[in-house]
This record gives C-alpha cells, structure tokens and sequence, in this order.
C-alpha cells in the first residue's frame, strides 16, 4: 500500500473552494452554494490527473470572526489541514477585493512553510484576468487565473499541481478494495463524534448546533489493523424540515452514501429512542440491501427508565430488522466503543456468505416437506430447487410451480435460514421464479 500525496483546498468563504475540488477530483462530491460556510468540515476525495495520484482536502471557510464557537473550529479544522499537507492551494476570489480574512489566510499559509498555489477563481474572461494587481500584495506570489466553474486554465494549474506532489510513500490503503461504512441519522445523534472516535482524532466538527455536517465526510480509517472507508453523513431530517436549498442537496447526497455503503451505522439518540423517521431510515436501508449495525449513543447518560424508554421505541418501531445487532455506547466518552469493530467484521463476513447450492436445497426441501406452501387460488406451489444466487447481500432463488408463494412463506423461509446460518446485520433476500 502507498501514501498518496495530500492537497490542501485553502480560502475565506464562499471563494469556490468546493467548485475547485469538484473540478479537480471530476465529480460533484462537495455541495456548492452562494451561501457562505456551506462546507464546514476537512473532506478527502482521490483525485488523478496526468498518470499523478493524490488524495484533495476541502476544508471550511476561514474566517477571523471573534467570539463564534463554529467558526473558531472551523478555522482549527482548517489549520489542522494545513499541517499534514504536501501542497496547499491557496483560492481567492478574483472578482472581489482582498479581505482581512484573505489577509489571515495567507500569513497562516507564509508561517506554515508548506508548498503552495495562490489560484484567484471566478477569472471567467480575459477582462477579469488583467484586473489581479490587486491579489499580488497577499505576498503569495502570482496568482494563477482560472474558473473552476467553467474550466478555463484548469489544466494549466492541475499541470503546475501535479509538478509540485512528491513522490508517494507507503502508508495508504486503496479505497476501491475496502470495505465502506456510513455513519447515518437524524441531526445531532453524534455521528461526527463518533467517525472522530473511529478516527482516533478530531477529523470532524462536532458541536450542539444541529446540522453541522452538511457533505457527506470521507476518510479511510484504520480500525484494530484493517483499513476502512469510513463516511460520515449529513443528519437526514424530514422532508417539511429542510429550509434551504444547501439542506437538501446535503440530504440528497446522505441518501446517496447508503445506496453505497457497504454497512451502515445507523446511530439512534438513546435519549429520544426511535421514531418513524427511523423507521423511515432502517426501512431504505433494507431496500438498499445494506449491512446494518444499530448504535443507541449517549447511553451512559440515561436513567433505567430512559434506557427502557428506548428499548421498547426500538422494539416497537425497528421491529422488521431485529436481525440488526445492537450497540449500547457512548461515542462521547468511548464505553463499549471497543466492540463495534468486531461487530464490523462480523456483518461484513455474514453479507459476503455463500451457501452451496446443496445445502440450500436440502434444507429447503426438509421445510417444505414439514411446512408445505399453503394453497393460493386454489392451487398449491411447489418448490423445484433453491439456489444462493448472490451475495452482498445474500440473495436466494426459489424455482416454483404451481403458482405463487406468498409473503408469509417467504418470511418463513428467510427466518429459517436465518435460524441456520448467521446472517446477522445483513438482510437476506428471496426472489421467486417460476417453472411450469
């Protein structure tokens, strides 16, 4: 395994750092918006241009404002970035006049002595391109016209880019061969602080404003040995909660990670337990065909009462995925953190479960010679032979004559199988087809 080069996406707000990256990874990963501070976290995507590898970092706008408490963490998130980069790319606003913020972003860069491009963005006509004297007094050097927007000079700069990365190291995993969990819920649950216990660091905002995480968050993380791509999401709210257009497309994209996730972690705020939005939740998840963990958060804080309380909102309302093991932790404080890792391991090997066709079909045969299928329209069905005829997740086909099985059955069967083999923390399909 290698270490790819980091880049480092720097600038005050809303300079269109994230139209940078979304440019330069070839994909729209990162939310975008005319609202200032959209992007409030670091987030990593791979990147490739020229042959070259590297992984790009977008971070949070900086911004000097005293006195705010988000604004301050961002600016540390950002700082702290900087500090692991081989390259930080520098993005100011080609349009506007220099700002105290654009001033404090650059001293920070001069002190930190990392390798750097000054890119002035929004530079959409040659016009615009002859106006940048006034960019040449941050002390950065000269800046580099281009429009992520638009692409133009794009090239140009990723060429200068790629020219600055040093040589990869050892170190890195390759995120397209392991495995991806979502971190998912409703807002405030403690996801963030739970990919930074993941993590071993502060790698994400975690504060009591709800919604601090708008993109979903990337990281590849190393769990007890094994490397894991790891996504934190934002906090999924219903539908009449969704203000603004930024919520939505942060919502839309949360939706997005769990169609390609391969276990999701579906953290429950064990102070409110569950409700039909996570019903709505575990329920997409299924249809998804997702491995599924449930982690009750905060439990260390509840009262007796408070944790029956959530049990039974748990039973009650999640209910359809009781084969969905439970963690009762605190992502605050680390107990019982240490199980989830095994948990992982677990559901992952029970999703990628392959039964022989063999096993499959005397074990079927044996239940419907017990419990044959109940006659439908006056005709009873057969069951000719079973197959597993896929995994991730565990996918059964029953080859039937003499008309349907119905939905009872069907459950019958999947319970029996998993009364036989562990599938926990996966769903397990069963498709029908039909022999005459």
């Amino acid at each position: 395994m290698t270490r790819l080069p980091i880049v480092v996406i720097l600038g005050r707000p809303n300079v269109g750092k994230s139209t940078l990256v979304n440019r330069i990874v070839g994909r729209k990963f990162a939310v975008t918006d005319e609202q200032a501070g959209v992007t409030r976290d670091r987030r990593q995507f791979d990147a490739e241009w020229g042959g070259r590898k590297f992984h790009v970092m977008d971070t949070g706008g900086w911004e000097a404002r005293p006195g705010e408490q988000l604004t301050a963490d961002i600016r540390e998130q950002a700082e702290i970035a900087v500090k692991g980069a081989d390259v930080v790319v520098f993005v100011a606003d080609a349009t506007t006049e220099v700002t105290d913020d654009d001033v404090g972003v650059a001293r920070i860069l001069q002190k930190s002595g990392v390798p750097h491009l000054f890119v002035a963005n929004k530079a959409d006509s040659p016009s615009v391109e002859s106006e940048l004297t006034h960019l040449w007094g941050l002390g950065l050097g000269e800046p580099i016209p281009l429009s992520a927007l638009h692409g133009r000079h794009t090239g140009d700069f990723l060429d200068r880019l790629v020219s600055m990365l040093p040589d990869e190291t050892d170190g890195d995993a390759d995120p397209d061969t392991i495995a991806s969990l979502a971190i998912i819920g409703r807002p405030n649950v403690g996801k963030s602080t739970l990919l930074n216990r993941l993590a071993g660091e502060e790698r994400v905002l975690v504060s009591e404003i709800p919604g601090t995480t708008r993109d979903p968050i990337n990281l590849v993380v190393n769990i007890d040995g094994e490397y894991f791509e790891v996504i934190d999401t934002a906090g999924i709210k219903r539908r009449t909660r969704i203000k603004d257009d930024v919520d939505y497309y942060a919502v839309i994209r949360a939706h997005d990670v769990v169609r390609q996730a391969d276990v999701v972690l579906f953290v429950i705020d064990g102070q409110r337990g569950a409700t039909h939005q996570e019903q709505r939740l575990a329920e997409e998840i299924v249809h998804a065909g997702k491995g599924l963990i449930l982690i009750l958060n905060k439990w260390d804080e509840l009262t007796e009462d408070e944790r029956l309380h959530t049990e039974d909102s748990v039973a009650d309302r999640l209910s359809f995925v009781d084969w969905a093991p439970i963690l009762r932790m605190s992502a605050l404080t680390g107990a019982r953190s240490h199980r989830l890792p095994k948990y992982i391991r677990t559901v992952l090997e029970n999703r990628r479960m392959h039964i022989p066709a063999p096993e499959v079909n005397r074990l079927v045969r044996k239940l419907q010679e017990a419990h044959p299928p109940p006659v439908r329209k006056g005709r009873r069905p057969k069951i000719l032979y079973a197959v597993q005829a896929e995994t991730e997740p565990p996918t059964f086909v029953l080859f039937v004559r003499g008309g349907e099985l119905g939905p009872d059955y069907l459950r019958f069967i999947e319970n029996q199988l998993r009364d036989t083999y562990d599938f926990t923390g996966t769903p397990v399909r069963i498709r029908t087809r039909d022999r005459h």
